[in-house]
């Protein structure tokens, strides 16, 4: 059974395993045990972004196997929960010129999945300018035979995190070679990865489905060997590789006509959030959320001395089922702010136990952030740190995204 007011979490993976089963019990899915290869908080993160040599990124982002041969940075679940902001990811990275240029395209690149994401939010779940028409919406295309495939699986419910490339290979897999719901395998990669999230996921799985560009990436036996050399001749299936050849797929594309927030804001700022700090009254403690964690969020810097306050918000947890993985990151993640500052951890809705209480909180790029701060009504909202400053122009694409972000003020 879950508590309204638990303890802090404690120091320690074991500790904070076994406060994750006695506290959130029912709030996840599967065992409460944490990645093998990640822990939380900002500690973590800090050594992450200080262990990161950009060198070789350019020429290696995209190797998949044997694991020596990645130069994937492995920030993006310090990213995601605001860790590591990007502004200070960007200002961080230094080396060789092309691979600098090349990370923080990247980081662009997160940038955009934000902005569409904040502008559209749940209509993503639909194609943006194609539908991608499903054969079906159950069972698992990821066989476990194949070598290529049970890597990324074993690394997505293991690990809880999965190299880019390989994620490709996954959702490529699942949606244009056997036409299933690519929303069904979206969902499956959000409950697992430790940087899911609503804006960079689905707009990965959109692209290499075609449903955003209408190009899908078909993968085929030649990306494995190529990205994972070596790999292929330990397949079981080697002899009858069932994707020698790229598969079909793109007729079950239908061009749709496009939402026009597609092709232009009219309301950035609204999409953005305030530019400079909006008081109404002094707070009291500051509303922290998934999105913004790290001792960087603007609300936490403004308010050194007031307590922190952090909701695992239980009707959502319920509906979207996330792996134990998943939450004991997040309380890893608590128990180390913990160690820094007076913080109080709740269980339960965050309207429900926030409202009338004077909070402040930072501006978060999300439907779910906005309707519950509705609610709640902080007495202060700071800025979300942004990158890049959304705009009213298109972001159909990214590069038109990128040529309105570069003119924008």
């Amino acid at each position: 059974m879950t508590s309204a007011s638990p303890p802090v979490p404690p120091a320690g993976r074991p500790a904070v395993e076994r406060w994750v089963e006695r506290h959130l019990d029912g709030l996840y899915a599967g065992e409460a045990a944490g990645s093998a290869v990640f822990r939380g908080g900002q500690a973590a993160a800090d050594l992450a972004l200080a262990l990161f040599d950009v060198a070789g990124y350019a020429a290696r982002r995209n190797e998949v196997w044997p694991e020596i041969r990645r130069a994937a940075s492995r920030l993006s679940p310090y990213i995601r929960h605001g860790l590591l902001p990007l502004p200070r990811v960007w200002a961080a990275v230094q080396g060789p010129d092309r691979d600098v240029a090349a990370f923080r395209d990247e980081l662009l690149w997160q940038e955009y999945a934000r902005h569409v994401y904040a502008r559209l939010g749940g209509r993503t779940r639909s194609g943006t300018r194609y539908v991608r028409e499903a054969s079906s919406t159950e069972g698992d295309a990821w066989d476990s035979e194949m070598a290529c495939i049970a890597l990324g699986v074993s690394e997505l419910h293991g690990d809880g995190w999965v190299v880019n490339q390989a994620r490709m290979w996954l959702a490529s897999h699942w949606s244009i070679r056997h036409g299933m719901d690519w929303r069904v395998g979206e969902e499956r990669f959000f409950r697992h990865l430790l940087d899911g999230s609503r804006a960079a996921n689905r707009l990965g799985w959109q692209w290499t489905v075609g449903t955003g560009t209408g190009r899908p990436y078909g993968f085929s036996r030649r990306q494995v060997e190529r990205r994972a050399p070596g790999l292929c001749p330990r397949c079981r299936v080697q002899a009858s590789c069932p994707i020698e050849d790229p598969p079909g797929g793109e007729d079950a594309l239908a061009p749709i006509e496009a939402d026009p927030l597609v092709g232009s804001d009219p309301d950035p700022d609204r999409t953005a959030g305030p530019r400079r700090p909006e008081r109404r009254g002094t707070p009291e403690m500051v509303w922290i959320t998934a999105e913004s964690l790290g001792g960087d969020d603007p609300a936490l810097r403004a308010h050194p001395r007031l307590p922190a306050v952090f909701v695992f918000d239980a009707p959502l947890l319920r509906r979207l089922g996330l792996s134990g993985k998943r939450l004991v990151f997040l309380a890893e993640t608590l128990a180390d702010l913990a160690g820094r500052r007076a913080l109080e951890v709740l269980v339960g809705d965050p309207v429900a136990l926030l409202r009338g209480r004077a909070v402040a909180a930072t501006f978060a790029p999300v439907p779910g952030w906005r309707s519950r701060a509705a609610a709640i009504e902080p007495v202060e909202i700071d800025p979300w740190p942004w990158l890049r400053r959304p705009h009213g122009g298109s972001v159909a694409s990214y590069s038109a995204w990128r040529r309105a972000a570069d003119r924008a003020p």
